[in-house]
């Protein structure tokens, strides 16, 4: 518990003044490190003919969004396509097939970085540097000015623009990505993590025999890899790997990364509404979630498995899949975090926790709201908040009002689109899977297990998360297919809705505060948020969650064994 809540605070002690930064980034404020930006970001202007003067109402802002996310995407399927005739390839690395590569540019423009390839032997080296790490860069930025866009549609006052969405795509880079990933990927390299363009080295072991050990360029990959809720890995393993992740120290400076710009934009957000007690109410929900999470999967891992005790007479923690480095409680709070976060790094494996600290993970992707990524976390609490208070309002009988704004018919139904297109996305595809051979030729366990790793699959790609039960083998034309269309359309359908909505909320009035308003600033407001998202979270996906991890922990008490 100490090492639990110790971390957690680390994350609020960092969020804080970060939030404050990060404000004065969005909101024009000049800080110190002015004449340090500043004249690259001109240059970058310049070059790319963007005048930064010029705003832009919310169609325009998304067109652009969508239209560089697709240039990037077909870029980098190029890259892949073609990696075997192009230099930083020291391991002679053959072109990635077309439905893998399709598979990959698609789960990193998403910011979800599933992988169906291990990354040591399927991407050379250049690949993992101009296709993986830059997009990890451009995803977690456009999801930062996505939600900064959308933010201050909500806090306007008669307006008709958003920003610009290429200043904010530019500052989100050199203002915080950049800096934050370069000190970050240094300090790794500090504490062990490789960085080098040299080939895989042959060595002699202990026993006498070869083995070939793969290195890299790793740690730069490794930083922006959790400072943007990336979570793709350098290597098969991700951050069960020593070489990315060697020790606790690295572990728990991993988790820092992961947590600190999703946790520092709810309180830039109460900056934003100038109202600070909006962001305590919420840090506080959404902690407590996570809190909640991350003792479930420590209880459930330390518990063990009766079977085992039943047959074998081995008791004590379940450590299949957990590296003794971080124990059980790293382990179970680094799988909360980064599915909370939607990272999607893992320093155990997931298919190897117990149905109970599986179904921590699954929840929190299947919330898609407990902090969530780098802004797309932000732009899922706001859906949330205002179907509460669409809700709240018709029980007490008040027009709905959010942030000084009216909510209405048109607000309501994009809010709701972009709620339901999540839960949409991963039951239909889940069903489709497992009524078609395609599908079910790739589940590797029986029984219940299996249902599990496909409905995590598919909850992962809609979530933009990335971690995933191993069991499944998803390298098939159907899954690395499926699975792009479901990140795609996870990620896209939903930002499009809120820019919408952002779109209808900017050009209203604020209204002041009267003895009518619903305060959303309250804890008693806060309860109901909460309540929304598990009732809505339990009616979509309790069918599903019963005959998955609920039916493996009732038939692992009773000492059932699949067959």
């Amino acid at each position: 518990m100490v090492q639990i809540l110790s971390v957690v605070g680390l994350i609020l002690l960092i969020a804080i003044p970060l939030s404050g930064y990060i404000y004065g980034v969005f909101t024009g404020k000049r800080s110190i490190l002015e004449r340090v930006f500043s004249p690259a970001e001109r240059g970058i202007y310049k070059l790319a003919g963007i005048n930064p003067a010029v705003e832009m109402d919310w169609k325009v802002y998304l067109k652009c969004l969508l239209l560089v996310n697709l240039v990037m995407m077909v870029f980098v399927y190029l890259v892949f396509r073609l990696q075997a005739w192009l230099p930083f390839n020291p391991d002679h690395i053959k072109n990635m097939p077309w439905d893998l590569a399709f598979n990959t540019s698609a789960s990193f423009i998403t910011n979800t970085n599933w992988q169906n390839y291990a990354g040591e032997q399927s991407l050379s080296y250049l690949s993992q540097m101009i296709a993986i790490q830059y997009l990890q860069f451009t995803s977690a930025a456009t999801g930062f000015a996505a939600a900064i866009a959308i933010v201050r549609g909500i806090v306007a006052n008669r307006s008709t623009t958003i920003g610009n969405f290429w200043v904010d795509l530019v500052k989100a880079n050199t203002r915080l990505l950049l800096p934050g990933a370069i000190v970050f990927a240094i300090v790794l390299v500090g504490l062990g993590l490789p960085q080098t363009l040299h080939g895989a080295q042959t060595v002699q072991t202990l026993t006498g025999t070869v083995q070939t050990i793969s290195r890299g360029p790793v740690a730069s990959l490794e930083a922006i890899k959790q400072l943007g809720t990336n979570g793709g890995g350098f290597f098969n393993a991700n951050s069960a790997h020593p070489f990315e992740d060697p020790s606790a120290l690295t572990t728990l400076l991993e988790i820092l990364a992961m947590a600190v710009i999703p946790t520092a934009l709810v309180f830039s957000f109460g900056r934003f509404l100038k109202n600070r007690k909006q962001a305590v109410i919420l840090y506080s929900v959404l902690t407590g979630l996570l809190l909640a999470g991350a003792f479930t999967v420590y209880a459930a891992e330390t518990a063990g498995n009766p079977i085992l005790h039943d047959l074998l007479g081995i008791s004590g923690p379940n450590m299949e899949g957990k590296e003794v480095r971080f124990g059980p409680a790293l382990s179970s709070l680094f799988t909360a975090v980064t599915t909370a976060y939607t990272t999607g790094a893992v320093n155990n494996m997931h298919d190897s926790l117990t149905p109970l600290g599986g179904l921590v993970p699954l929840l929190f992707m299947m919330f898609n709201l407990v902090f969530g990524g780098n802004g797309v976390g932000l732009i899922n609490i706001i859906m949330y908040l205002i179907i509460t208070v669409f809700l709240a309002g018709l029980m007490v009988g008040r027009t709905p009002e959010i942030f000084g704004k009216k909510i209405e018919a048109r607000e309501i139904k994009l809010a709701t689109f972009g709620i339901l297109i999540h839960p949409f996305l991963i039951l239909v595809a889940t069903a489709i899977a497992v009524s078609t051979h395609s599908g079910v030729s790739s589940i590797a366990n029986p029984g219940l297990h299996g249902l599990s790793e496909v409905l995590y699959a598919y909850t992962s790609g809609a979530a933009n998360n990335g971690s995933a039960f191993a069991g499944l083998s998803g390298n098939t034309p159907f899954y690395n297919v499926s699975l792009s269309l479901v990140m795609l359309l996870g990620r896209f359908l939903s930002l499009i809705a809120m820019f919408a909505l952002a779109g209808s909320l900017v050009i209203k009035p604020v209204i002041p505060e009267s003895s009518g308003t619903l305060k959303t600033d309250t804890f008693s407001f806060g309860m109901v948020f909460l309540a929304v998202v598990i009732i809505v979270g339990a009616l979509t996906f309790f069918p599903a969650l019963a005959i998955g991890p609920i039916g493996e922990h009732l038939q692992m008490m009773a000492g059932q064994v699949n067959h």
